[in-house]
């Protein structure tokens, strides 16, 4: 039997047979599938209602994340909260987890820089992504940026050019993609950060009008 080179290995084998979300979670935290568990101080598992009707799904753990242990909690949170509350979403009701579940960064002085992870750790951490989507069965995908639009849509995904559209995908009834929230603080000046803003609140307008008539159709 070929044995499994290193580059292939996958979450996989981490996930027990028959798990329940918090047992998931809880194997999650023995992660070891790609060499990012010894960048990261912890593993930041995915965060919201059990049977929440919506998930949104970023690329990874930030600074703030890494060390809370919890995913948007830091400045990108923020901004996603500020964008929930105009386009009347509560945060109660969605779950919210990443493509990669460690922090990739690079050190520059004293500061932890984020570093975009590769398609080896995207693929070796998918499993788990895979396992949150099966348990929680959410009507409405929200993918942000493109590390999880491409990783869950396909390579030739352009975020840029399909954001703020129902998609047909069978990862759940509607699927959206739009920008991460991070995009838009570095936004290089106000009057850009204010349109960012406001394009990402329309997306999410999107989203809430998804989940409504969802609501209408199980009434």
């Amino acid at each position: 039997m070929k044995r499994q080179s290193k580059s292939q290995r996958t979450a996989a084998e981490f996930i027990p047979p028959g798990a329940s979300l918090d047992e998931v979670r809880r194997a999650a935290a023995g992660c070891k599938a790609c060499d990012l568990w010894k960048l990261g101080t912890q593993t930041v598992f995915g965060e919201g209602a059990r049977h929440a009707k919506v998930m949104f799904i970023g690329e990874q753990p930030g600074d703030k994340e890494d060390l809370a242990g919890k995913p948007f909690v830091g400045p990108a949170g923020a901004v996603l909260d500020k964008a929930l509350a105009a386009a009347g979403i509560s945060r109660e009701d969605i779950y919210v987890t990443n493509a990669v579940k460690h922090f990739k960064w690079e050190p520059r002085g004293k500061r932890r820089i984020h570093k975009k992870p590769n398609a080896l750790e995207v693929a070796a951490c998918r499993p788990w992504l895979d396992r949150e989507i099966e348990l929680t069965q959410p009507e409405v995908v929200v993918v942000m940026g493109a590390t999880a639009a491409q990783a869950l849509l396909g390579r030739q995904f352009k975020v840029t050019q399909q954001r703020g559209r129902l998609l047909d995908s069978n990862l759940a009834p509607h699927v959206i993609a739009t920008v991460h929230p991070s995009s838009i603080l570095r936004a290089p000046d106000d009057e850009t950060r204010h349109a960012e803003m406001a394009s990402f609140i329309d997306d999410l307008r999107v989203v809430a009008r998804a989940m409504k008539q969802r609501t209408r159709r199980a009434a």
